[in-house]
């Protein structure tokens, strides 16, 4: 519990140095802009300085709208293609990149627990471990479905597509929050690869981890370490379980995050259009941008923004 207390307060420490910092900048380029007005040689750098504080400026915004004491934890992502084989899982897969390249770009470590290869593109499934401070604040309002409208590059006769792939994201909880009895789960292990997989292995690492009283289940089998795959699997175990916890307490039920979301018409949060114009649009704040390359390569920070003011005027 120490510990984590340490993290709050290094984070609120972090938080307003940076505020001085910014107010350090802000005075610094006005001082580069009267000199520009004399010397317009300075512009160009003028302006790349004054992009780059926005950008800071968006993100120390979005961190002073942390309320929630899961917001400073690491996250757990988990992203599943919805119904159409090769189409959504190549969507899933591109989403997979997105939040890898968003992660990258704020200086978070970025590890992947699970990739599951689609037969011919994609992925099946995969699961990302974010770390770095606030990672789950970030991340939350990710969670949903997905939506992407393209010309399909896996279909001969150029025909507009729509595919779906639900996000899922989990806090990762120290086990003083949650605590798994060995009675209460069931551990088993096979051949990751599955049946007749031409990559299946002879030792059986893969592992499966059953949460008895919630019916919580979680597969891992990336690792080649039966040992490191137990491991993984526990620790997102804890964080469903917290999650689902948690929503318990709060009486939303149909909201829990897991399998049950439909991943389907209607359930969307965002859609990402690259056909036949560019947009991608939050359905929940109502945020939109033409740039949906720069979002595809993890321009999400306003849309991370939109959604925690959207949830503090909720709240």
């Amino acid at each position: 519990m120490a510990s984590e207390k340490m993290k709050e307060l290094g984070a609120l420490k972090k938080l307003l140095n940076d505020y001085m910092n910014l107010s350090e900048r802000i005075n610094y380029l006005k001082e580069i802009y009267e000199m520009a007005e004399e010397d317009p040689s300075l512009m160009s750098e003028l302006e790349i300085e004054i992009k780059k504080l926005k950008e800071d400026i968006t993100d120390f915004q979005i961190r002073t709208l942390f309320t929630e004491k899961e917001d400073v934890q690491n996250a757990f992502l988990e992203i599943h293609p919805g119904a159409g084989g090769t189409e959504s899982q190549d969507w899933a897969e591109m989403l997979l990149r997105m939040y890898i390249r968003w992660a990258e770009r704020k200086g978070f470590k970025v590890e992947v627990l699970d990739y599951q290869k689609g037969e011919t593109a994609g992925i099946k499934s995969s699961t990302l471990h974010i770390k770095g401070p606030y990672a789950y604040g970030y991340l939350k309002g990710e969670k949903g479905v997905h939506r992407l409208v393209r010309i399909s590059p896996f279909d001969a006769n150029n025909r507009r597509h729509t595919s779906f792939a639900a996000v899922t994201v989990y806090p990762e909880m120290p086990e003083i929050e949650v605590e798994i009895r060995e009675e209460e789960i069931e551990i088993e292990t096979f051949r990751s690869g599955g049946p007749g997989g031409q990559h299946m292995q002879k030792n059986e690492t893969a592992v499966r981890v059953r949460h008895i009283p919630t019916g919580i289940t979680v597969v891992m089998q990336s690792e080649r370490s039966q040992h490191q795959n137990k491991e993984n699997a526990l620790k997102i175990l804890r964080a469903r379980i917290y999650e689902y916890y948690r929503r318990q307490r709060e009486e939303e039920l149909e909201k829990i995050v897991g399998p049950k979301t439909s991943i389907e018409w209607g359930h969307q949060i965002r859609s990402y259009v690259l056909y036949p114009y560019k947009l991608v649009k939050d359905h929940r704040t109502g945020y939109e941008t033409s740039n949906a390359e720069g979002v595809l390569e993890g321009d999400l920070d306003e849309f991370i923004k939109a959604y925690l003011v959207y949830l503090k005027k909720k709240g």
